[in-house]
């Protein structure tokens, strides 16, 4: 029997549809091929995995031995995680799209070819208003910036990266103090994670370098972003990169699980009502527009994560903006990818949570 065991733990399953990384009953940390519950999509749910044996951004197999998820990790170790690109103002209604960039093409300098963003005729949001009338507020109207030519790049640090079910810490320096209101709000995003070295390489070529897709939440401060960011420019850093402020998850979903990245439903609930609802279809620059214009003269690592953009309906230029509030839940969540489910958390911690071997681990410390 011990033989026989051992022999189907052995036994390998053609390919991985999505990749998670978690604490089992053991004590011991797993990556592993999420077992889909009841036919769902989403491995935040999943109570088990099929263990992964190698280096699941480049060779790997998929055992036949089956774990316990107690806890769920960042897809990612800390060790195998490179840059974290974050993209802003990456949203809009096609037609505001198209009208900006009617014909606009990027070019990347090494190919001799560029291929023009296409922005589809249908959308399948429904949004109030028809062709020649007004349209629906994209995210850079919402922060009262006109729609940018190019990708808008900002960076988050490792430490920033979470796991997908947790708290995210708001220590005190981002609590309200006096005149200084802590405006917390959320950013829902597709996340794409790089498998291969690449450097200049063409938008036809960008996606056979990526490994999957997962969903991500940009935890923003719009206090320390703008109000002390200094005008007239916003300073990204200090507003979104604090410790557990990007959680992804729940897994690394296969590109072949996926029919089309530019075609998925994006949202994200505070406290379960929903804050937002759009699609994949109304990026302006898709995956493969980013991937691409990331490579040019900057190589793409194997490990890097791109947090794609986020669309309208975050509290930023409403016009009674509801902040995020101690306990407050945030759901943000995409199509065939699974969710992220976040409890906002005032803590006193005078300690980082932060573990080279699990990553962002917590809230320490005391809560406020």
């Amino acid at each position: 029997m011990r033989v026989l065991s051992t022999l189907l733990a052995l036994a390998v399953y053609a390919s991985a549809s999505r990749i998670v990384r978690f604490i089992s009953d053991d004590g011991k940390i797993y990556t592993g091929d999420a077992i889909l519950v009841n036919g769902s999509t989403d491995a935040s749910k999943s109570t088990r995995a099929r263990v992964i044996q190698g280096d699941v951004l480049k060779n790997f197999t998929v055992t036949s031995e089956i774990k316990t998820i107690t806890h769920l990790l960042a897809p990612l170790a800390p060790q195998d995680t490179r840059t974290v690109r974050c993209v802003g103002f990456n949203y809009a209604h096609p037609r505001a799209a198209s009208a900006k960039l009617e014909g606009y093409s990027i070019e990347c300098p090494s190919k001799a070819h560029s291929v023009p963003i296409h922005f589809p005729e249908l959308n399948r949001v429904d949004f109030a208003g028809s062709a020649g009338t007004a349209t629906p507020p994209t995210h850079a109207d919402e922060a009262n910036v006109t729609i940018p030519d190019f990708p808008i790049l900002f960076f988050k640090p490792w430490t920033a990266l979470a796991p997908p079910n947790g708290q995210v810490p708001v220590t005190e320096g981002y609590q309200t103090q006096g005149n200084f209101t802590s405006e917390m709000d959320y950013e829902a995003e597709l996340v794409v994670v790089i498998s291969k070295q690449a450097y200049n390489i063409s938008v036809d070529e960008a996606l056979s370098v990526v490994s999957g897709f997962s969903v991500g939440y940009d935890v923003s401060h719009r206090g320390w972003q703008i109000a002390r960011g200094g005008s007239p420019q916003p300073q990204y850093s200090m507003g979104k990169d604090a410790d557990g402020w990007a959680p992804w998850g729940p897994a690394i979903t296969t590109p072949d699980e996926i029919s089309n990245v530019q075609n998925l439903s994006i949202w994200a609930k505070v406290n379960g009502v929903t804050k937002q609802n759009d699609t994949t279809a109304n990026m302006l620059f898709g995956v493969a527009e980013l991937v691409s214009f990331f490579s040019m003269g900057i190589t793409l690592l194997p490990g890097d994560i791109i947090y794609t953009g986020t669309p309208s309906g975050v509290q930023l230029g409403q016009a009674d903006p509801v902040w995020l509030v101690d306990g407050d839940v945030v759901e943000v969540g995409l199509e065939g990818l699974g969710t992220c489910t976040s409890t906002i958390t005032n803590s006193n911690a005078t300690t980082s949570a932060f573990d080279p071997v699990l990553g962002f681990t917590g809230v320490h410390g005391s809560h406020a």
